[in-house]
């Protein structure tokens, strides 16, 4: 049996991606300071605007304007003409203290106030998380969303190294591939859409993108004469960044995730410190998963976590090999709870996620990037 699957990725430019990558420069920027700090940051991007809201407890002092400016020059936004200039953009910061109700039940767990000496604070709310990995890639993640980051990520690197000097900083792309039997076969559909500065071809930009994008990333043995290719299809993508599009952070977690192959439990990661199990939890469950597809127990897996606020451990453990395991789902979530402690202090000292490596995470995917700690190998 044949099937297609799809997925998307964006650039950093993105006005989504963009308001990601200022929350978790505050992340980053308050950890450095303060490896105890408590931040919920979102940020808005629109019409040449940002506003930054959210709470902060921390004995940081950061400047969290200057830290916004840099983060979108970074990204490469100067032009208030055709996006948003990090010089001149409007900045509004509405930060607050974390709730004193929410901050009972992180500081100290259930199970502590009832005697139970768990040395972890409880979780800063509830919600379920979901970790995946598969064998289709040397990175064990789904192929459509791998070669979707991988694009994303060289739209930039063209940009930035003016390989393709008329890109702007904006961008989505898209993948589709087919599938024979549960095995990915070919890819079927390319889509890239890409902010290019006033006066440049169509036919021009295909071209450049087709050679120095698409081929350069696409192994050659999975595409062929019937693949499809829509580069830039509205015919001109000048105006972009947040003067095209408002951004918000947190709405790309597909993105962010397994590109739709596999279940998401809804909480966004960007601008959360690592008490917020969204993040961690979902960090941990990509871990566990990929280690027990990297340790031949299933070619495929996905695990989910569910937690309650101001709870230490996980309410509950699911895992599903879909019938690839050699061991039963039983035997796995036995390992599970041998190996590893669920509750966020475990998770947070494990991952070592005090450190300020989260701006790391924003772009390309959470997941599949091996220089971060969730996707180490350990025997199981």
């Amino acid at each position: 049996m044949r099937k297609f699957f799809t997925s998307e990725s964006v650039t950093e430019g993105h006005p989504d991606k963009l308001c990601d990558y200022i929350s978790d420069s505050i992340l980053d920027s308050y950890l450095s300071q303060d490896k105890n700090a408590r931040v919920a940051c979102e940020t808005v991007a629109g019409k040449g605007e940002i506003f930054i809201t959210g709470e902060v407890t921390s004995t940081g002092n950061v400047n969290i304007e200057e830290v916004a400016r840099n983060a979108i020059k970074e990204i490469g936004y100067f032009g208030k003409d055709i996006d948003i200039d990090y010089k001149t953009c409007k900045i509004t910061v509405n930060m607050s203290k974390q709730s004193p109700d929410i901050a009972l039940g992180v500081d100290s767990s259930l199970e502590d106030k009832q005697g139970e000496n768990i040395e972890s604070e409880g979780a800063g709310d509830q919600g379920i998380m979901f970790g995946f990995a598969c064998d289709e890639t040397k990175e064990l993640m789904p192929l459509p969303i791998s070669l979707a980051h991988k694009l994303a990520r060289r739209l930039a690197e063209v940009r930035k190294n003016n390989i393709i000097d008329y890109l702007g900083a904006d961008g989505k792309v898209q993948v589709t591939v087919e599938y024979e039997d549960n095995e990915p076969l070919r890819v079927d559909t390319v889509v890239v859409s890409t902010q290019h500065k006033d006066g440049i071809e169509l036919d021009q930009i295909k071209n450049d993108v087709k050679e120095n994008v698409i081929n350069a990333v696409i192994p050659k043995e999975l595409l062929d004469q019937d693949t499809k290719y829509f580069i830039n299809p509205t015919g001109r993508f000048v105006i972009g960044g947040p003067l095209g599009d408002s951004g918000l952070t947190g709405r790309k977690i597909i993105v962010d995730t397994y590109g739709g192959y596999s279940r998401h439990g809804g909480g966004a990661f960007s601008g959360k410190d690592p008490t917020k199990v969204d993040r961690s939890a979902a960090y941990m469950a990509r871990h566990i998963a990929k280690n027990i597809v990297a340790n031949g127990y299933a070619k495929k897996c996905e695990i989910q976590f569910a937690y309650s606020i101001g709870v230490a451990k996980p309410v509950s453990i699911y895992v599903d090999t879909f019938g690839t395991g050699i061991i039963s789902e039983e035997e796995i979530v036995e390992k599970i709870n041998k190996k590893f402690d669920l509750t966020p202090r475990g998770i947070i000292n494990y991952l070592d996620l005090q450190k300020p490596i989260f701006r790391e995470t924003t772009n390309y995917g959470h997941f599949g990037k091996n220089n971060l700690t969730w996707e180490k190998f350990v025997e199981m």
